[in-house]
């Protein structure tokens, strides 16, 4: 009986931090809408007069890019922006012969007048972070863009996001991620779902009300004087731009989030790259978590309201090891509730995760129409796409659930990059990509093993209790056995492919 009454606690508290976080993002969906109602007001630099241009440093730090390098360069050397006024850094920590031809590709930028230069670091320390600081000390700039390889900003750019620094108070202008691949594949449609539904109803929902906000290490504007004041770069963990934001907000310093400039990208195409990017920032996210939380609550200049969304937004990566929980407790439950008659009303009040889903599902379709319309062709499409990218995303929670508790725990690793590909169309193939990672992890072989567990849980289904079976669980065990089964598939048949070419 005490491993009952244990298994029904820990379930209980795991389904309770999902509707409080469910809750959370209710109150953004709302913070969302009414923020649509608002104009504006903004003061801001008029690019009329050249007096009122300052200089930008745009940074763009690189390692080993082979098939992004010259998209990248080319792309930023078409920036609209007074030559006397912007240098651009290429922060160069590559190891392997992108050096070279990177070093000649600017030299001919050079020569069109561009103030561009390589800088390479013989020692990687802090990473990306450690780059980041290096360009910062020779950084002309008072304004430093930041972006990463794969990004590809428009012109106007720096002319639509610079001019908000009139207020001296905003620190950081942020722009929206857009996915140049996002028709690519199954993979690429349900990260490109789960990265609108942050840079719209997260990031708007949050810095409308003046709740912390992320700079999302890429696409956004840093004011200098802000980054030295927060205390400058810091590698200590994986998410080096959620852990100086935080530094910069708690200094008091304001964030601007420009929903409507899309800044376009490129999305990992297979599952071992989209793997190393999700463990980076589910991992970084625990670690901030770490290091921000006392920080937060003793600040005596932030309210109740942004100390319990900060809280909520550090804790975001948690959620994934609070599913796992709920997802293979949720087969024990069965039995316990068809064993034990008087546990039935306990389990219609434990209806919580059906509310959350719902919950989930309406936040994220205000987000999908924003994007591709209403109507009931696009609400069909919708549907479709939640339970894909639900169940799949489950699917990813053992995985995201390791990372997660190696950051609570404090265990240190380095800073797995996420290879590019430059991959638009099916026409494009990945396999000869060298960056790939050619292990397959041990927690792969976990993955085909909790879909085999989740089979045994709708089978579970036809044979529990003696009223004829209980199908109230079987939804659930049907996402998750689809979702663990894409992953483990996905994995095996990517490094597959990738030796038999």
């Amino acid at each position: 009986m005490i491993l009952v009454t244990l298994t029904i606690i820990v379930y209980t508290v795991a389904l309770l931090l999902i509707f409080t976080y469910a809750l959370a993002q209710l109150n953004l969906l709302f913070n969302y809408l009414a923020s649509k109602k608002h104009e504006d007001h903004c003061i801001t630099y008029d690019f009329s007069k050249p007096e009122e241009v300052p200089y930008v440093t745009i940074q763009l730090p690189v390692y080993n890019e082979m098939y992004v390098m010259e998209r990248l360069l080319d792309n930023i050397a078409q920036i609209d922006y007074p030559k006397d006024k912007l240098e651009i850094q290429v922060l160069d920590d590559s190891t392997d012969e992108t050096v070279k031809t990177t070093h000649d590709h600017i030299e001919k930028l050079r020569q069109t007048g561009l103030d561009i230069k390589q800088i390479t670091r013989t020692d990687r320390t802090g990473f990306k972070a450690g780059a980041l600081k290096e360009g910062l000390k020779i950084a002309k700039g008072e304004f430093i863009a930041i972006f990463d390889s794969d990004f590809l900003p428009k012109k106007d750019w720096l002319k639509r996001t610079i001019p908000y620094f009139k207020d001296e108070h905003i620190g950081v202008v942020q722009t929206r991620w857009g996915h140049i691949n996002r028709n690519y594949s199954i993979l690429t449609k349900i990260q490109a779902f789960a990265l609108d539904a942050h840079f719209t109803l997260e990031q708007v929902g949050r810095n409308s009300k003046g709740h912390f906000i992320n700079f999302n290490g890429t696409a956004g504007v840093w004011r200098k004087e802000c980054i030295i004041d927060a205390g400058n770069w810091e590698g200590d963990t994986l998410t080096e731009d959620l852990d100086l934001s935080y530094r910069a907000q708690l200094k008091n310093w304001k964030f601007k989030y420009l929903e409507d400039v899309e800044t376009p990208a490129e999305l990992p195409v297979i599952i071992s790259a989209a793997r190393s990017q999700q463990f980076r920032w589910n991992k970084g996210g625990a670690e901030n978590f770490r290091k921000m939380l006392w920080r937060i609550l003793k600040n005596e200049n932030i309210s109740a309201k942004t100390k319990v969304h900060g809280v909520l937004h550090l804790l975001n990566s948690t959620m994934f090891l609070n599913v796992l929980i709920v997802a293979v407790l949720s087969i024990p439950m069965l039995y316990i509730k068809n064993e034990y008659a008087h546990l039935k009303p306990y389990f219609y009040v434990m209806s919580f995760f059906v509310i959350s889903t719902i919950i989930f599902f309406i936040c994220y379709w205000i987000m999908y129409k924003n994007i591709y319309g209403s109507g009931i062709k696009n609400f069909i499409k919708y549907i479709g796409m939640f339970f894909t990218f639900f169940s799949i995303a489950m699917g990813f929670s053992l995985h995201n659930s390791i990372a997660v508790l190696e950051g609570h725990l404090g265990k240190k690793s380095e800073f797995i990059r996420t290879p590019k590909f430059n991959i638009n169309s099916l026409k494009d193939t990945w396999k000869e990509n060298k960056y790939i990672k050619k292990s397959i992890s041990i927690n792969v072989i976990f993955e085909g093993l909790l879909m085999l567990y989740f089979a045994f849980g709708m089978y579970s289904a036809f044979i529990v209790g003696n009223q004829g079976g209980d199908f109230g669980l079987f939804p659930f065990h049907l996402m998750l056995f689809i979702g663990f089964g894409y992953v483990f598939f996905n994995s095996i048949s990517s490094n597959f492919k990738r030796h038999h070419n």
